[in-house]
């Protein structure tokens, strides 16, 4: 049993830290304001149509560079004002939420185990956002949201939405990387937030 305690220990950890993490600096609320509108301004002509989805890889970019530097609430709020603002203006559908919001959340979370472990290339995290918005999200799309609206075509098709999914996601997590490495060459990480 004690390695049970050793494994779920970084998760209590993890949300420990998001408690705290009450007071918002006034570059984090400017940078996520900035990646919020990146977002959006993306969104308007970075998609293609998948059934009655709207693939956007700029959002799993955001994703990757919010969960990096800004964390996890950050990420939430992000991605969550991207999809309902994407939504508003007609260029996303319901399906950007699960598609949005659960990579922000598991980049953070690796962010975190990768800094725990004591890795210094902390940017690899973004490569783990697929995980959330093609397992996670891809999943919620299928067996939650798609029935509530009652969109007969993509209930029941897991592996084309994981795949749409995957298309969009993994080209953004890869420029997210890249552009946080850039980034890092500059000295802005999650410190620079603080």
């Amino acid at each position: 049993m004690n390695w049970l305690k050793n494994y779920w220990q970084p998760l209590k950890f993890w949300w420990v830290e998001v408690k705290t993490e009450r007071k918002p600096s006034i570059k984090q609320l400017s940078f996520s304001i900035i990646l919020t509108a990146l977002g959006v301004v993306l969104a308007s002509f970075l998609w293609f149509p998948f059934f009655t989805t709207k693939c956007f890889p700029g959002q799993h970019l955001i994703n990757a560079l919010s969960g990096v530097l800004l964390g996890p609430v950050w990420a939430l709020i992000i991605s969550l004002l991207i999809g309902l603002i994407r939504m508003g203006l007609g260029v996303g559908t319901i399906y950007s939420i699960p598609g949005g919001v659960p990579g922000g959340l598991v980049v953070s979370f690796f962010y975190y185990l990768l800094k725990k472990t004591g890795t210094k290339h902390l940017e690899i995290a973004a490569f783990t956002e697929p995980i959330g918005t093609v397992l996670i999200g891809g999943t919620l799309t299928v067996y939650l949201f798609a029935p509530l609206i009652g969109d007969m075509r993509i209930i029941g098709a897991l592996l084309p939405i994981w795949l749409a999914f995957a298309v969009s996601s993994i080209p953004g997590s890869i420029i997210g990387f890249i552009v946080l490495e850039a980034l890092k060459r500059e000295k802005i990480t999650r410190e620079t937030f603080k």
